[in-house]
């Protein structure tokens, strides 16, 4: 089971661990550990007692939602002295990934440094959100990236996330956590955003793939691949989810890119727009 969010350093007599992890959230209930359903934290805890022969309680950088993917997922758990010296990190990896890949893989494992934290010792988390801008979806990036048929002006929504950097009350794009008054500012500091058109960056390189007719891989076979990067100290409940909402209906022409600076003024949820599906955003990285 994950531990709680004010879990503190290892206590006396056990060894912290580090894993980065990667994984397909298609199939998981998001990351935390949630009776009765399956979910990241849960099913790698199960694989890691099964190696350690002890319960296991996991914390990670970031909580990630039903849906959501990982590519540099970092976790930490403790465990006794004991059990720590007679685990091996390369077979601690080779047995975590025998059981769980490709849905989940352990990229690294790791005693980690003193005073280690997974979530505590994050100074930033970026998030990536793909979206398939074409006429028609593309079926091999349709559990990856969310489909926008409409054309969309990449410079209105790179404008409008401009706004977004800083340090900002942020309840206009951000679920409330359950017993928190309205009025309860969500403070974060944004440090970087970006659209990226992937499709233009694809480049073939040799052999088959010269040919015009044929798309690059993993960019859609028609249309473009667009690429949202934002880097913050921390992260609200669908944050990323709404902004991305919001700037694609800026691409759309439905806003335009200074409605952002109001909406996020207003610290009004209603005023944004309807969350960005799930499947597009991935947690590319967590910065220590």
């Amino acid at each position: 089971m994950s531990s709680p969010p004010d879990a503190g350093g290892p206590g006396a007599g056990t060894v912290r661990w580090r894993l980065r992890l990667a994984y397909d959230g298609t199939e998981f209930h998001g990351f935390a550990d949630n009776d009765g359903t399956r979910t990241v934290a849960g099913t790698l805890s199960e694989a890691l007692a099964r190696v350690v022969r002890s319960p296991v309680a996991l914390t990670c950088a970031g909580r990630t939602d039903a849906g959501v993917h990982a590519l540099d997922q970092v976790v930490h758990f403790d465990l006794p002295a004991e059990a720590s010296d007679r685990l091996e990190p390369a077979a601690l990896l080779r047995s975590c990934n025998s059981q769980l890949a490709p849905a989940i893989v352990v990229r690294e494992a790791q005693v980690a440094e003193p005073g280690f934290d997974a979530r505590r010792s994050a100074r930033s988390r970026c998030y990536r959100y793909l979206v398939v801008n074409a006429p028609v979806a593309d079926p091999l990036l349709a559990h990856l990236a969310w489909h926008v048929s409409d054309p969309l002006d990449l410079r209105a929504m790179a404008a409008g996330a401009d706004a977004l950097i800083g340090e900002h009350d942020f309840r206009a794009f951000c679920r409330r956590p359950a017993g928190t008054a309205p009025d309860v500012p969500l403070v974060r500091r944004v440090m970087d955003t970006r659209w990226w058109r992937l499709s233009d960056s694809a480049r073939p390189v040799s052999g088959a793939t010269n040919d015009p007719g044929i798309a690059p891989p993993l960019t859609p076979a028609v249309g473009d691949l667009l690429s949202f990067e934002i880097k913050a100290n921390a992260f609200c409940h669908r944050m990323v989810r709404s902004m991305v909402g919001t700037l694609v209906d800026v691409g759309r022409g439905r806003r335009r890119a200074s409605d952002v600076v109001w909406i996020l003024r207003s610290c009004d949820r209603s005023q944004a727009s309807q969350p960005a599906p799930p499947h597009g955003l991935a947690l590319v990285g967590v910065h220590y």
